[in-house]
């Protein structure tokens, strides 16, 4: 049985990296005795695979990653045992059943993700969130009506000029935020940083050095069923949370 566990980041856990958030849950599901399945050989190891990892800084209130069971363990079971012994700023929030094929594992299905971006009094402190300036709601509109949007990406090895455009879902500032939906995945991965700094410059020369602090709302898979029904985040492109793709287990395991 493989199962899926969403869980937020929050607080001075937001500077913890992916290794050792991994390092952190294999601790957690020996201390929670969670039946986690183990790989064969001399040097076995938890089989555990994270969806799309946070940047160190970023908050989140959905993050993912797949396990494989030994056994069944009810849900309401397994999110109370894994809380009990978690230190805070990461908590566990679902805990579902998902299907065995490899094609639907967190890591291959992830498609996008939602965030929002807050600017902040000081670049020294993250408590301290600004107003979202008046007219931003039309500039925001102003900013996708562009034809194309080339940025600078960097990567390991070069850098080379990408129009990212077609890697924004959405688009929207409110009152407290900007809220982006943005491609995230294997085939295309749009870090939001990059957007809410192109943003900063169109805005002007008074916001472009403005700090910023991103949260990440949820991650999503695309199911093309979904594209044009209400349930659908993005309409007509078709996109589920990735919890959404599993089922609750009962305490019987069924």
């Amino acid at each position: 049985m493989k199962a899926r566990i969403k869980f937020r980041k929050y607080g001075c856990m937001r500077f913890i990296g992916h290794l050792d958030v991994m390092r952190y849950f294999q601790k957690v599901m020996r201390r929670a005795q969670i039946p986690i399945a183990f790989t064969g050989g001399y040097s076995p190891h938890m089989i555990m695979s994270f969806a799309q990892p946070l940047g160190v800084g970023v908050t989140s209130d959905g993050e993912y990653f797949d396990i494989e069971l030994t056994e069944p363990i009810a849900s309401e079971c397994a999110v109370r045992q894994m809380n009990e012994v978690m230190a805070e700023g990461i908590d566990v929030v679902s805990f579902v059943e998902i299907p065995e094929e490899k094609k639907y594992s967190g890591m291959t299905i992830t498609a996008a993700a939602e965030y929002e971006v807050m600017l902040l009094e000081s670049g020294k402190s993250a408590e301290g969130i600004k107003k979202i300036p008046e007219g931003w709601r039309n500039l925001a509109e102003e900013f996708l009506s562009q034809d194309e949007i080339i940025v600078m990406k960097k990567t390991k090895r070069s850098e080379k000029e990408v129009d990212i455009k077609p890697m924004i879902y959405e688009m929207e500032a409110t009152d407290r935020a900007v809220r982006l939906f943005l491609a995230t995945g294997s085939e295309n991965n749009l870090k939001p940083d990059l957007v809410m700094e192109e943003f900063l410059r169109f805005a002007g020369e008074e916001f472009e050095h403005t700090p910023f602090q991103v949260h990440r709302k949820d991650v999503y898979a695309r199911n093309e069923s979904a594209a044009d029904t209400e349930n659908a985040h993005v309409k007509g492109i078709g996109l589920v949370t990735l919890e959404s793709l599993g089922r609750e287990i009962l305490e019987d395991g069924f």
